[in-house]
């Protein structure tokens, strides 16, 4: 038998040729210009540096304009009237609407639920391959009703609201220790003083502090006689001592 007769040679393809590497890095996509790119690091970088610059603008948007606080929350305040936050002003002017709010809650509550369920399903009903809006008339028909809802109540509940009082009811107001077993004070308390003015004097939604007022005692004496603003006139119905000894408690209140 002579050496390497009836042998045979078999190229198996599933064997790596050493001598040819391919790269590591992503797949050419220069045959498809400007349709698709790389997600690592093309597209992740262009996401990144777009957050990066937002988050940079809210940063020194946020330093520039502090978030705006409020009074202690008070929770025998009947009057006060609470107002959300912008992103969730097109709910509150729909809990205004009579028919999804009062016996109805329960429907304003479930149509905002039914729009955003419809929203996350809109892209498993319209699954066409289209890109384009006019071709996806589904999921754009859903995408811009919501757009129009969400603006159109948000707009509503801004322009209908009572800005002016919504900043009075919620300000910051000084705070006094008062003696509530002084003669003054019993006299606010037995003219009633207190239903508007509140039991410390601060305030609320249809009165003033009268706390740090700078009023002297003959012109709180006054404007107890004759009235001022929503105050009604001839309100103090006491005697001339009990005059004297409220004007004077409420000219000594000074703020902290």
């Amino acid at each position: 038998m002579h050496r390497g007769k009836g042998m045979k040679f078999v190229g198996d393809s599933r064997i790596l040729d050493p001598s040819v590497r391919k790269p590591m890095g992503p797949k050419d996509y220069s045959e498809y210009p400007g349709k698709t790119e790389a997600f690592w690091p093309n597209f992740l970088l262009k996401e990144w540096m777009v957050g990066a610059v937002f988050l940079v603008g809210f940063l020194c948007l946020t330093a520039a304009h502090p978030a705006p606080l409020e009074r202690i929350a008070d929770p025998t305040d009947a009057g006060y009237i609470p107002m959300p936050d912008w992103y969730f002003l097109f709910l509150y002017q729909m809990l205004k609407y009579s028919y999804a709010s009062g016996p109805y809650n329960v429907i304003g509550l479930v149509l905002p639920g039914i729009a955003f369920i419809g929203l996350l399903l809109a892209p498993f009903i319209d699954r066409g391959p289209h890109r384009r809006p006019l071709k996806r008339p589904l999921a754009t028909g859903f995408m811009l009703l919501s757009i129009a809802a969400v603006f159109y109540l948000t707009w509503e509940a801004a322009a209908h609201h009572d800005w002016k009082k919504a900043a009075e009811q919620g300000k910051i107001v000084a705070s006094v220790d008062i003696d509530k077993e002084s003669d003054g004070y019993k006299v606010i308390s037995k003219q009633t003083c207190i239903t508007c003015h509140g039991d410390n004097l601060s305030g609320g939604p249809a009165a003033p502090s009268l706390i740090g007022t700078g009023l002297s005692a003959d012109e709180v004496a006054k404007i107890a006689q004759h009235g001022i603003g929503n105050m009604p006139k001839d309100q103090f119905k006491g005697t001339p001592d009990e005059l004297k000894k409220l004007s004077e408690f409420i000219s000594s209140l000074k703020a902290k």
